[in-house]
């Protein structure tokens, strides 16, 4: 019975655990902002070709 309460303590006490939670959560959020990212900067390039074609369509 000792040693189920002293293994309990030391899983009470170690934070590896939580701070590969913490570090994954952060990994998803900078993944989530870098795809955004992306999603938006191509959509303004795409717009800048299509105005490029199009004046260059016109001239």
């Amino acid at each position: 019975m000792k040693t189920l309460k002293n293994i309990a303590t030391k899983f009470a006490k170690e934070e590896d655990g939580a701070a590969m939670i913490e570090y994954t959560i952060l990994i998803g959020l900078i993944a989530a902002a870098v795809i955004l990212a992306i999603g938006v900067i191509s959509t303004w390039i795409i717009g800048e070709w299509e105005g490029l074609a199009t004046a260059l369509g016109a001239s």
